[in-house]
């Protein structure tokens, strides 16, 4: 889950040319979504009863605090594809119980899970940087113990982030930087350190010229991607699987899509949809093997 920081009012996306690629039936990863949120509710049958179809072999479906914690697991224990992920995500951090952490490891006993999405947030308003790091620190320990992932989140705390990862212990199997939107510059210090970069379908958005620049500069055996569904929807014309906010009518991006957010990676990287299909398969059984 993440927001866009920035007022820009551009609406035209990356060029896309649909004949570019031949495609052929590959194996998708989802390295990180929300599968659980409400907007989802509606379609969750047939969300899940398409995913065969669709090529997807796992999701990675991320927690963001206890409340939805229950949620994550159920859908765990309905669908073997759904790789479920626990933890408290730095916007939810003041919320949190004077147990939460035996909460978290409780959920994290109960089923094959990584933890996530915890992370720094300096964007938000009111934000308390210490009482994030608090929390970031506690769960990275925890995850490092078990040796499982981490899914992060950051946001304009780039600085304080590698501190800590330089600093603390991290699990031997790696982390995911989701929705990877740090400078170029600092791709080879988080690779060092075991970060794998998650690459959304909202990037092919016009206005992310940047971040799609750094993603053509981060190694191929630590390429992940993702849809974040149900946000960071792609550029209209993109979506393959249009969904309604029932709520506030505003678009809501279908997990189903990721296919599209494959096309536009190996549109972006200029590689073949196969050989970029198969690099990713190989990354994310790295990172979340045997879970």
């Amino acid at each position: 889950m993440i927001r866009e920081s920035g007022t820009g009012s551009k609406t035209e996306s990356f060029a896309f040319n649909p004949h570019s690629f031949h495609i052929t039936p590959v194996k998708l990863y989802d390295a990180h979504n929300h599968l659980h949120d409400e907007r989802l509710a509606l379609y969750l049958e047939s969300i899940l009863s398409g995913l065969a179809d669709q090529g997807i072999e796992r999701m990675v479906v991320n927690g963001s605090c206890e409340e939805d914690w229950p949620a994550v697991l159920a859908l765990a224990k309905r669908d073997c594809r759904v790789l479920p992920s626990f933890g408290y995500h730095p916007w939810y951090v003041g919320e949190r119980t004077a147990k939460w952490l035996e909460t978290l490891e409780i959920f994290l006993d109960s089923v094959p899970s990584a933890v996530g999405e915890i992370g720094l947030d300096k964007w938000i308003t009111g934000h308390d940087i210490e009482d994030q790091e608090i929390m970031f620190t506690a769960q990275l320990d925890l995850a490092a113990r078990r040796n499982v992932p981490v899914s992060i989140h950051c946001l304009q705390a780039w600085g304080r982030l590698i501190e800590i990862l330089r600093r603390e212990p991290r699990p031997a199997r790696g982390f995911v930087l989701h929705s990877f939107g740090g400078p170029r510059e600092l791709i080879d210090a988080l690779a060092e350190l075991g970060g794998y970069f998650s690459l959304p379908g909202y990037f092919a958005h016009s206005r992310k010229e940047s971040q799609r620049e750094t993603f053509r500069h981060v190694p191929s055996d630590r390429l992940l991607i993702e849809t974040d569904a149900p946000d960071q929807s792609l550029p209209p014309e993109r979506v393959e699987y249009p969904l309604p906010d029932t709520r506030e009518g505003k678009p809501v991006n279908h997990p189903a899509n990721l296919a599209a957010v494959y096309r536009f990676a190996a549109e972006l990287l200029g590689k073949p949809l196969d050989e970029l299909a198969a690099q990713v398969e190989s990354n994310f059984d790295r990172v979340f093997g045997g879970l």
